[in-house]
């Protein structure tokens, strides 16, 4: 099964999700497990949880990853909103936990002008924080690359080897590699055997085996540019990356068990998205 799916939206309930996901021929999907611009949410009743973990379509789901809210920031301890963080990303492990997620996508954070190394830091201390208050929970915070707008870290691989050198416990830590972001960051998928290059770099920096899942997203922001913004997959007026890249990451082989996830614009009938996955599959 090629592990292949989008963002889904959970209106009307998680469950919802999935029944979205099987009807335009996912095999892999990607959710938020509560409003992604709020700090909390109410906790799941315990239909809802049954209701998703039980669903008779999530079979049809070879992986379900979900994604944290936008507002965590582990980058900068000592800020207003640092132990909101905490509590936020604890509560959404939990939510993931009780959803039978395997794995909570994170954004690392940013250091809000204090640094590149003191924000690093940070996020090692958050993170052994975070561990060693949830000892039990099998959810894995997965750190995903950035476009490295601002002061967000996670744009070159070095910074995320770098947190996993440092973390008490590295084997609880797995990556997300963005398409988008690492173009926009200086990664160019876009020259000749540019995205097999930037796969190398990031096993020799991180380690392929440590890669849980990818973002197969378009760039409409130049290489280099810092600015996170995606676009579709084929789309010649916005697109910057091209075809040829996502061609060779449908077909590598070291790359074939990993779930890729699109994030790109969509409506609310999610053509877009069948549209990019029929491409994305006649290329296998």
């Amino acid at each position: 099964m090629i592990l292949l799916g989008s963002h889904i939206p959970t209106v009307g309930g998680a469950a919802r999700a999935i029944e979205r996901a099987v009807a335009i021929g996912c095999t892999a999907m990607q959710i938020f497990v509560k409003n992604n611009i709020q700090w909390f949410a109410k906790p799941f009743l315990v239909e809802e949880i049954h209701a998703f973990t039980q669903h008779p379509l999530r079979k049809n789901l070879g992986s379900v990853l979900a994604h944290a809210g936008y507002l965590i920031n582990l980058a900068a301890e000592n800020s207003l909103n640092h132990e909101k963080s905490l509590r936020s990303l604890a509560e959404e492990l939990l939510r993931c936990d009780q959803l039978e997620i395997p794995f909570l996508i994170l954004h690392p954070g940013s250091h809000l002008g204090k640094g590149k190394i003191y924000g690093l830091r940070c996020i090692v201390h958050s993170l052994n924080q975070i561990h060693a208050e949830h000892p039990k929970l099998k959810v894995r915070i997965a750190l995903e690359t950035t476009a490295g707008q601002g002061s967000c870290l996670g744009s070159h691989f070095e910074e995320l080897a770098d947190i996993l050198a440092h973390v008490d416990d590295p084997e609880r830590l797995r990556f997300v590699l963005d398409t988008a972001h690492v173009f926009a960051g200086g990664y160019d998928l876009s020259a000749l055997h540019g995205a097999q290059n930037v796969f190398d770099q990031f096993d020799r920096i991180i380690g392929l085996k440590k890669l849980c899942a990818l973002h197969i997203n378009e760039s409409k922001a130049a290489l280099g540019s810092r600015v996170d913004r995606h676009a579709n997959l084929g789309d010649p007026k916005n697109g910057k990356i091209g075809l040829e890249a996502f061609r060779w990451i449908m077909q590598a082989e070291e790359l074939a068990l990993i779930p890729k996830i699109l994030e790109t614009p969509k409506g609310k009938d999610l053509a877009e998205d069948v549209a990019a996955m029929k491409l994305l599959r006649s290329f296998v």
